[in-house]
């Protein structure tokens, strides 16, 4: 009895070929291998073997929460440096999920946007009514962040939105 080969794991989806880009290059920007990337994770409390480390940046395995937490740790980088693509521009449009569609569009959006939104900084979509859209902003400050850290942008952005409302230009807050 032959026993069956397992068909290999790719990484289709924009995040897991983003962590498998980011990690190659920033623990080659450290000058290390697979190996010590694989040791100081070992020594971090998240082992993961050398040949794991090599699938991950071949898009061959995949990343989960914890792997994710272990290397950006090691790497001393933020989660998004290896979730986000490198690209931060205002003309890079950006496929969030690729054939995927969310209120009927699809999850498109500006680099620049991707990254405030991981940042926590902006929702990652307005809504085209005002008072909505206020609504949406409400919705991720409260969500987004802990509750004294939403607090200031909560009051700016009030504070924006009447203003705006008072100059008759209000229609949701600046993201600029």
């Amino acid at each position: 009895m032959s026993e069956e080969t397992r068909p290999k794991t790719q990484i289709t989806d924009l995040a897991g070929r983003n962590v498998a880009a980011n990690v190659r290059r920033i623990r080659e920007a450290h000058g290390w291998s697979t190996y010590d990337l694989a040791r100081r994770l070992k020594e971090a409390g998240r082992p993961i073997s050398p040949s794991a480390v090599a699938k991950v940046e071949r898009e061959e395995r995949r990343v989960d929460a914890g792997d994710l937490v272990a290397l950006a740790v090691v790497l001393n980088v933020n989660p998004s440096a290896l979730l986000l693509p490198r690209d931060d521009s205002a003309s890079t449009i950006v496929d969030l999920m690729p054939g995927r569609h969310t209120d009927g569009g699809e999850v498109r959006m500006t680099a620049d946007r991707l990254w405030r939104w991981a940042d926590g900084q902006v929702p990652l979509f307005d809504h085209p009514d005002a008072a909505a859209t206020l609504q949406t902003w409400r919705d991720f400050i409260q969500h987004a962040r802990p509750a004294r850290r939403g607090l200031y942008e909560m009051e700016a952005l009030l504070r924006d939105f009447r203003l705006k409302d008072e100059e008759g230009t209000a229609d949701g807050p600046s993201v600029d």
